[in-house]
This record gives structure tokens, sequence and C-alpha cells, in this order.
């Protein structure tokens, strides 16, 4: 695979590191076809490898990797949490809606005929679930 095919598969991956440049590993910097910097993946894993199995300070190899400290104790976490999945950027925030479970959503899909705001009542004195009728709305077009 060449650098460049490497480079568009990154990027269509979201990937790419965020600061290239500052990756100053020699891993890295020397000439070789396998360590590319643009790889946010093999750079997180190449940083904590380095402090691990290397010796270098967290300091040290946080830098050499264009990461900072703080971000390399995230990275850490994520990969002894969920090994090499870990390193994958995942989307940050909640991970979906709370209180809309396939049980409220079938509630909600049998008033079909019923505004979102007489939803939103019946909702709340049947299951005790408080939605917004507008919750109800982006729930509808789902």
């Amino acid at each position: 695979m060449s650098d460049n095919s490497r480079r568009q598969a990154l990027e269509a991956a979201g990937l790419v590191h965020p600061q290239p440049e500052a990756v100053t590993s020699p891993l890295f910097t020397e000439a070789s076809p396998f360590f590319l910097s643009l790889d946010k993946v093999q750079v997180k894993y190449e940083m904590l490898r380095a402090h691990v199995v290397e010796g270098s300070t967290i300091t040290e190899a946080a830098r050499c990797h264009g990461y900072s400290r703080a971000e390399f104790y995230l990275v850490g976490a994520a990969f002894d949490e969920a090994g090499m999945t870990g390193l994958l950027d995942e989307r940050r925030g909640r991970k979906g809606p709370t209180k809309l479970t396939a049980e409220v959503s079938n509630f909600i899909s049998g008033l079909g005929q019923y505004s979102a705001a007489e939803v939103a009542l019946a909702l709340q004195e049947t299951m005790g679930v408080s939605l917004s009728p507008r919750s109800i709305q982006r729930a509808r077009r789902r």
C-alpha cells in the first residue's frame, strides 16, 4: 500500500493524527515504510509501547508522539478497557437518547393519530416518562 493510498484510507476512516508534524519519535521520523505519523491509531499504540516496553516517561512518550500527558492517560485507560479498539476515537457525549427505550418508542408509535403534545401527556400519565413534544416528533421520524 502506498503512502498516498494509506493516507486516503486513514482520512476516509477519520483516523488521521491531528498533529502529525508533532510526532518526533525516531520510529516515525526515520525513513520507514511501516511507521506513518498520520496514522493516529499506530501513533497511540507506539506511544503506550514506548512507555511500557521501552521505559520512557509518560511525559516524554506523550511529547514524542504529539500528545499531552493528559491525553496519554486517556489513551492508556481506553486501551486498558478495550484493547486495540480502545485506540479508535469514539463519538463523545451521550450514546443515544436515554428515555426513548423500545417500549417508549412502541407506545409513541401506537398513538400516531394524536398530536405530540397529547402523546407527551399520555406518556407521562401511563409510563411516568417525561418527553417533550419536540422529542416525540423526532422519534416519529425515525
